[in-house]
């Protein structure tokens, strides 16, 4: 199972960087821990088939990097990771006028490279336009495990808007499911208070999908202020919204006849769909009932079970 993941997180970025041989990945993949390629090597390799160095600060910021965050003491970590041993997986590049270069991949590379002193960094360079290099980047970002959720939203929305990519299409280049990319998509329709708890890490992906929930948004920024600010748990914030989306006398006769088992299974059904599920069991048998604020919701509700 695990291997099948990484094919598919693989997948998308090498789609997005042709080849014109095998040498540039063999390359790459059989280099030494601080590999770094003599200037004869160097002077023959031509861009697209090989691991060239390139002056630091001969590249330039990628102009469409989604990402906006830096945790800097990782990035610390790196730099003296690549002042021992070098950088060990080459960055991306394309050319740009001047001769320069321009960053498509590996911006952390890059940055901790400079922290470490380093005048040049292994690089293979790649002509494309500057709309594959975008998407390229945006692509190369969602692959990443350090995003926070709202710069996977930002990036899902454009590869939706700069490249017309359905869910779909969008989730089998990121190696992601349907209904994940539908719900990180789902973030850029909440309030800015909230937005900004998920951007500081203070509410998690899990967090928000439980405040969706909600459909008022004065209580939505309410509730997600006091989750942040208790630091409640996903479990925790799921009772605090049961509580408040239904009538308190139901909830107390509920809780005192509620199997747990069934509860469980309500919370596991509203944490994977993102909206209230209640089930109606009487000794095995019963019904389950999925609510829905908008036909949009319905709309991907029923795309989230088609999964």
């Amino acid at each position: 199972m695990m291997n099948d993941k990484r094919k598919a997180l693989g997948r998308g970025l090498e789609a997005l960087l042709p080849s014109r041989g095998n040498g540039g990945a063999a390359a790459t993949n059989s280099r030494p821990l601080g590999y770094e390629p003599s200037r004869e090597a160097v002077a023959v390799a031509e861009p697209g088939n090989a691991v060239l160095e390139i002056a630091v600060e001969q590249i330039d910021r990628n102009p469409h990097q989604t990402r906006t965050h830096m945790d800097e003491e990782a990035l610390n970590e790196l730099a003296a990771s690549i002042a021992a041993s070098g950088v060990v997986q080459p960055i991306v590049v394309r050319p740009a006028p001047g001769g320069r270069y321009e960053l498509i991949a590996g911006q952390r590379r890059w940055l901790a490279s400079k922290r470490a002193g380093k005048s040049s960094v292994p690089a293979i360079v790649r002509t494309v336009s500057a709309r594959q290099a975008m998407e390229m980047t945006i692509i190369e970002n969602l692959q990443r495990e350090d995003l926070n959720p709202m710069e996977q939203a930002r990036a899902y929305e454009k590869l939706s808007g700069e490249f017309a990519l359905t869910q779909e299409e969008m989730a089998e280049r990121t190696g992601k499911s349907r209904p994940a990319v539908a719900n990180f998509l789902r973030l850029l329709k909440l309030p800015s208070e909230v937005k900004d708890e998920i951007e500081q890490g203070r509410l998690s992906f899990g967090h928000a999908k439980v405040l969706m929930m909600l459909d008022n948004a004065e209580v939505l920024v309410r509730v997600a202020q006091r989750v942040a600010e208790k630091a409640l748990s996903v479990r925790q914030t799921e009772e605090l919204v049961y509580s408040l989306t239904q009538p308190a006398e139901k909830v107390v006769r509920e809780k005192k006849k509620a199997d747990p088992n069934v509860r469980a299974a309500e919370q596991e059904l509203e944490r994977l769909l993102g909206t209230r599920v209640e089930i109606k069991d009487r000794r095995g048998k019963g019904k389950i009932v999925i609510e829905y604020s908008s036909l949009e919701e319905f709309d991907r509700i029923l795309e989230a079970l088609n999964h």
